[in-house]
Formats: structure tokens, C-alpha cells, sequence
């Protein structure tokens, strides 16, 4: 697709089929709903029902999905108004997630729960049985190790069976779980474990990815001296079936396959509403990553609602996500059993994930929006080159996507999909803005807030907007917000990360745009905004300018300016192989910007670099590098271990 092809935002592309309103799980929920009173005749009626009454909302998703627990008879919270501020959710509830996640091992035992793919050719599936009765085997061999409800069990594993089983198996005790891809360095992984001390780290012995294979033994015994808390380290023999602990150098190593109890049956510790389940961390691309708590409660309704009324997924559906288990969209992938349906776990470079969900017949597929673009770029025809008639959805998440990657997809990929670009993140492990089948969609659009979610554009008096971008806040709790940070006794840390700027209110540090029509767009990170004359930008406008032109791969802009003082405006380039930026392409994009954009934001200075700095989930680092340019130390700006190309770095400084 040319640079001069450009898409209005805004611009139709998809009404749903009558078929597909009729069919939607969320239509039957709002039929469930009128035969009790509730009467909404459209999205955004549900919606505004759902942000008002809170609490009987999701009372409603608990009782709808007929959660596997006791709900009680106490009322939805107490406490608040917010998580900070004492809020308890479903104060007299118990459950726990993994008998939710699991309950089909008891009414469709040989549906199929997992397919597994990998790059270096492995496949495998498990049926619900099996998959729960792995989970009860590894749940008695965790307990022979001391683990017990509120301990931690840490992680180092790819996306692979062993990684859910691991983490079924710890939430069904109420320990609590935290992972790391295995292609974080030791530095990265021991900030995040040391942190929540684990009694018992289950790791690989290395990985294979883009077609090389990475031995991490070594790497595995640098973090198991790093915490003594630990009982034991479980290793997995992944890369090689002959790996040992005692080759491995692990001083209190047990082989995964010693680790199972042969004959254990399923059992789950039934815990409180907002018990620890996993500990996810943020970005962590400078100092110590903030160790989010999330509860068991708040997970299990927020993705239910989330993949069941969003993104339409249930039994019957192949559900997968690019994914490391080092991002939350692992935690939300998984959260795909909750509904019945297949997960379907890739682990592996991206070389083609179309050709992956054809091969795996899958019903919807999530990429980070890179993927798209990229494919994009390259000319791809994704819905000519496979049979992908199974695929219902597509998923899009990471960073915005542009107008004309909602195009291409349904030109390329195909007319009669749902693509659901998504916006959230790991602090509510979930997409609070996405699709809905009940919908139009436009480019450059994401449909609707999610249920239950009351997303608002705030301008700088902390009044709404509509129509006009500002900050993405949430004014009132949802579930899935942290239950707490592990070691913030007094949530000092909870509240100056969300509630310093606006006393009440979360905000998410995002500029967002709500249309009136209820469809949202996000223009990037608020904290990196481009402040050129007093005209704020978000970086996702520039992206689109520069990274349309085919002789541009990857781009990253920074804006020097400090409070007070405008600084200068660079733009940092990758060239795809056999072009280079000269003189003409450094024209032609100052051309493209100032007329697409302003004069003002036409870069003072254009530099070609090898590569631009991501970290492992796919985020361009823009607040480190800045912060590089205005002298910070690399080690002290960014953690090279958390970063996709930390090699790139030294091209910023230089």
C-alpha cells in the first residue's frame, strides 16, 4: 500500500451481519437481561447501564455465567470509593479461578482445551480431562514442595502446556503465580521475582526463536542464587529432552517430570473474592517494574465479560494470541478456558502467524498492530494465500493502529471479520476499549468501551470531553483494578501511580479521543506527547505519516522540550533493506509531515538508525530515549534485559 493511500478516520468498513447481532453471546446476555427488568435496546444503553449500576452489573455477569463459587449473600462492595480508598469487592464471595477455568473438564470432558504449536515443529492438544487431570498431578507435586495458599511460584517459561498447566496448578492451592519469558535477561527477572520472594521457580532450560536456539541453564542458575526463599527450581527439559538439573548447576533442582503425583485428583482451595491469583509487572523499562496484584474474583468476571461480550468467544472457538508469557495478554489468553473455548499456544518468532491460525483452524487470532502493519508493507494477502474461512476475528493490541491497517485487513485478510483493535493494559489485565459485534466499525476506530468500563476523555480542568482528545481516566472502580502492589502496606505507590493526578480518578496515560458516537481513538502515550508551539500531538499521528512511506520500516520521534523551554524534534528512522535515507527521503518526509500534520511538527533533525528500541512486548521506548537524549545514563534510562534490541541503545547515545 502506498504512502499516498491514505484512509479517513472515521472511514465505514464493516456493519455486522443480522446473523452475527442475533448471535452474539453479548445479544443473549441482553436477553437474559430484559427477562429481569433490564431493558436496553442498544450498546451504548447497555453500556451506561453497566457504568451506573455498578453493582447490580456485575452481579449480573456472575449469575449469567454461573460463576463456579459461593457469591454469598453480601452485597457486590463495600468500602471505597476506590481500591485505595478500602473498596472490597463481593466481600462475602468465595471461588477460584482454576475450577472456573477447568469446569468443562466436567461437563465436556473431551472438548479440546489446548492446541500447541511451536516454531521448531512440536504440536500437541489436550483435551479438558487430560488438561485437568495434569493440573491435579502437578498441584499435589507443587504442595510435596511447599507450596501452600498465599505462596509465590515464579516462573522463567515460553508459551508452552508446561506454563498453563504450572499456573492452573498454583491457583487451584491459592499460591500465587508471576512469569517471565525466558528471553528476559537474569538482571530483569530477578527485579520482578526477588520482589514477591517465591517458594518454588519453575524454568526451561532454553528456547528456540527466529530459527536459533537459546540454552538459558546458566541464566536459570544465576536467578535461582538470587533467591533464597525458594524450596525448589523445576526445570522444564524444553530445548533439550536429555537437560538435567544437576547439569544445569541447580543446587535445589527437581526434574518437571518428577514433579507430577501420579493419580491425584482434581482439587481447588476455594479463597476470598480478591485473593491474590498472579503478580504482573509493568514495563519496567526504567528502575524496579511495579509487582501488580490481581484477585482471583476480579480476573475471572473481567474476562469472562471481556472474551465472551467483546470479543465473542466461547465453545466452539480457536482462540489465539502472539503472546509471551512475560505480557498480560498471556494472563488473557489463557483467560480464553474461562468461556469453553480452545486456546490454541504459539511459541516461536512471528514468521507467519496468518499461515498459523489457517494450519490451526483458528477462530480468532490477536497480533500486536506492528504485525499488521508490517504485513501490510510487505504486500501481504493473507485471505488469498490460506484457507482462512474458520476466522471470525481479528485482534490488535500493543500500540494504535492506524486507518489504514483496519483497511488492509478486510481488504486482505477478509470482509466478513469482527477486527477488534484493543486498548488496556496490565494494570487491569484487560481491554477496557475494544469490539463489539453490535457495532459498524471504522478505521482508526475502536468501537466501544467495554462494559463496565467508564472510560472518559478528561482536558486539563479535569472536565469530560466529547469529541475532542484528552486524557483517557476511568471514573469508577472495576474489578480487575489491582487489588494492591506487592509490598505498598499503605498503597502510597498504588495511589501516586494512578490517582496523583486527578484526586478519584485513575488516570491511564493515554490521550483518547470518544466520538460521539461512543467509539474511541487512541493518539498514544500522554507522557510523550509532542508539545510543538503549544499544539499537543500524540506520536501515533506522526507514525502514520512516516511509517507509510515504503521505503520506512520502523520510526521512533522524541520531543526534547522541558516545561517552560521547547526543545528539538527528532525523528529516528529504520529503512527497509536496500533503501537509505538521503537527502530526497529526508525532504520528502518533512514535506509529508508539514502537510499532513503542521509546520510546527516538521522534525529539526532526521537520523537513520539500525533499529528502534522496543521492549519484549513490542512498546517503542520513547520516554527512555528521551530521557538518553537529555543526558540520563543508558543503564539508568532503560533495563537492557526487558528490551526486544537493547543492542540499538548505543546508536541514541551516540
Amino acid at each position: 500500500m502506498s504512502r499516498d493511500h491514505r484512509v479517513s478516520e472515521g472511514a465505514p468498513l464493516w456493519t455486522p451481519p443480522e446473523d452475527v447481532v442475533a448471535n452474539a453471546r453479548v445479544t443473549h446476555f441482553t436477553h437474559w437481561l430484559w427477562d429481569r427488568g433490564v431493558l436496553t435496546e442498544s450498546y451504548d444503553e447497555l453500556w451506561r447501564w453497566s457504568v451506573t449500576e455498578i453493582d447490580a452489573f456485575w452481579d449480573a455477569i456472575w449469575e449469567y455465567f454461573e460463576v463456579v463459587g459461593h457469591r454469598g449473600d453480601g452485597p457486590v462492595r463495600t468500602g471505597g470509593p476506590l481500591p485505595v480508598d478500602g473498596l472490597r469487592w463481593f466481600p462475602g464471595a468465595t471461588l477460584n479461578y482454576a475450577a472456573n477455568a477447568l469446569r468443562r473438564a466436567g461437563t465436556a470432558p473431551d472438548d479440546v482445551a489446548i492446541v500447541f504449536r511451536s516454531e521448531a515443529g512440536g504440536h500437541r492438544r489436550l483435551s479438558y480431562r487430560e488438561l485437568s487431570l495434569h493440573v491435579a498431578e502437578v498441584r499435589a507435586g507443587l504442595a510435596n514442595l511447599g507450596v501452600g495458599p498465599g505462596d509465590r511460584v515464579a516462573a522463567y517459561v515460553p508459551n508452552i502446556p508446561e506454563a498453563l498447566v504450572c499456573f492452573l496448578a498454583t491457583a487451584s492451592l491459592g499460591a500465587v503465580w508471576s512469569s517471565c519469558s525466558p528471553d528476559f535477561g537474569s538482571s530483569a527477572v530477578i527485579d520482578r521475582f526477588a520482589q514477591i520472594e517465591p517458594t518454588v521457580l519453575v524454568a526451561v532450560d532454553g528456547y528456540a526463536y527466529n530459527r536459533k536456539l537459546f540454552d538459558r541453564t546458566a541464566t536459570v542458575a544465576e536467578i535461582e542464587a538470587a533467591l533464597p526463599s525458594l524450596n525448589a527450581t523445576v526445570l522444564i527439559p524444553y530445548l533439550d529432552p536429555a537437560a538435567s538439573p544437576e547439569g544445569a548447576g541447580l543446587r535445589r533442582g527437581v526434574a518437571y517430570a518428577d514433579l507430577p503425583v501420579e493419580g491425584a485428583e482434581p482439587a481447588f482451595e476455594e479463597v476470598p473474592f480478591e485473593h491474590p491469583l498472579w503478580v504482573v509487572y509493568s514495563s519496567g523499562t526504567t528502575g524496579l517494574p511495579k509487582p501488580i496484584v490481581h484477585g482471583h474474583g476480579g480476573v475471572v468476571l473481567e474476562h469472562l465479560k471481556a472474551v465472551s461480550f467483546q470479543q465473542d468467544i466461547g465453545p466452539g472457538d480457536v482462540f489465539c494470541w502472539y503472546t509471551t508469557t512475560g505480557w498480560m495478554m498471556w494472563n488473557y489468553l489463557v483467560g480464553g478456558l474461562l468461556t469453553g473455548c480452545t486456546v490454541l499456544m504459539y511459541d516461536g518468532a512471528p514468521l507467519d502467524l496468518w499461515k498459523l491460525a489457517a494450519d490451526a483452524g483458528a477462530t480468532y487470532l490477536g497480533v500486536g498492530a506492528p504485525y499488521i502493519t508490517a504485513s501490510m508493507k510487505e504486500g501481504r494477502r493473507p485471505g488469498e494465500e490460506f484457507d482462512l474461512s474458520a476466522l471470525r476475528g481479528v485482534g490488535s493490541t500493543g500500540s494504535p493502529l492506524p486507518p489504514e491497517g483496519y483497511e488492509w485487513v478486510y481488504d486482505a485478510v477478509g470482509r466478513d471479520l469482527l477486527l477488534g483493535s484493543l486498548s488496556g493494559g496490565t494494570d487491569l489485565c484487560t481491554g477496557f476499549l475494544g469490539p463489539t459485534p453490535l457495532l459498524p466499525l471504522h478505521a482508526g476506530v475502536i468501537q466501544a468501551r467495554g462494559l463496565g468500563a467508564k472510560v472518559e476523555a478528561y482536558g486539563e480542568d479535569g472536565e469530560p470531553l466529547v469529541d475532542e482528545v484528552g486524557e483517557l481516566v476511568i471514573t469508577e472502580p472495576m474489578p480487575s483494578m489491582p487489588v494492591s502492589f506487592w509490598n505498598d502496606p499503605d498503597g502510597a505507590r498504588y495511589r501516586e501511580s494512578y490517582f496523583a493526578t486527578y484526586p478519584g480518578v485513575w488516570r491511564h496515560g493515554d490521550w483518547i479521543k470518544i466520538r460521539p458516537d461512543g467509539g474511541c481513538v487512541i493518539y498514544g502515550r500522554s507522557d510523550s506527547t509532542l508539545n510543538r508551539g503549544g499544539v499537543r500531538m500524540g506520536t501515533s499521528d506522526f507514525y502514520r505519516v512516516v511509517e507509510g512511506f515504503p521505503e520506512i520500516a520502523d520510526s521512533l520521534v522524541i520531543d526534547t522540550g522541558r516545561l517552560g523551554s521547547e526543545g528539538r524534534l527528532i525523528l529516528y528512522v529504520q529503512t527497509v533493506p536496500g533503501a537509505e535515507l538521503d537527502d530526497d527521503l529526508a525532504g520528502r518526509l518533512k514535506s509529508a509531515l508539514r502537510s499532513a500534520l503542521s509546520p510546527r511538527h516538521v522534525p529539526d533533525e532526521i537520523h537513520g538508525v539500525p533499529g528502534i528500541p522496543r521492549t519484549l512486548s513490542g512498546k517503542k521506548l520513547e520516554i527512555p530515549v528521551r530521557k538518553i537524549l537529555l543526558g540520563t545514563p543508558v543503564d539508568e534510562a532503560a533495563n537492557r534485559d526487558t528490551l526486544a534490541n537493547p543492542e540499538v541503545l548505543k546508536h541514541f547515545v551516540d
